[in-house]
């Protein structure tokens, strides 16, 4: 069993991914969710992406607009906006600071 169980990192991290995918573009849910998986978290689940958009909603970093479909219903599409803009910087930094850190510890020392 591994050490690292990345359904946990995901936790942690999945609202700073959701707003870098959105700084590319707008997106619809499902949209958002292949991106995310496209970029290599494959093990991200639907409910929490989901659940990640209503909550970085709420918190005002994300506004939404409605575009209709002649396939189905009406897609609900999320925008970064200016917040989620500035969340992003702080959180990207604080990221940044803490992969290095953890970069630093993982490097091979060539100890024993």
């Amino acid at each position: 069993m591994p050490c690292v169980d990345t359904t946990q990192l995901l936790k942690g991290v999945l609202d700073l991914a959701v707003l870098a995918v959105l700084r590319e573009g707008d997106g619809y849910g499902y949209d958002i969710l292949r991106r995310l998986r496209a970029a290599g978290l494959q093990d991200v689940g639907d409910a929490s992406v989901y659940g990640t958009l209503r909550r970085l909603f709420a918190n005002g970093f994300l506004n939404t607009y409605v575009v209709p479909s002649d396939e189905g219903p009406h897609r609900k599409y999320y925008a970064l906006n200016a917040a989620g803009r500035a969340e992003l910087e702080r959180n990207g930094k604080t990221w940044r600071g803490f992969a290095s850190i953890m970069d630093d510890l993982l490097r091979d020392r060539g100890t024993a």
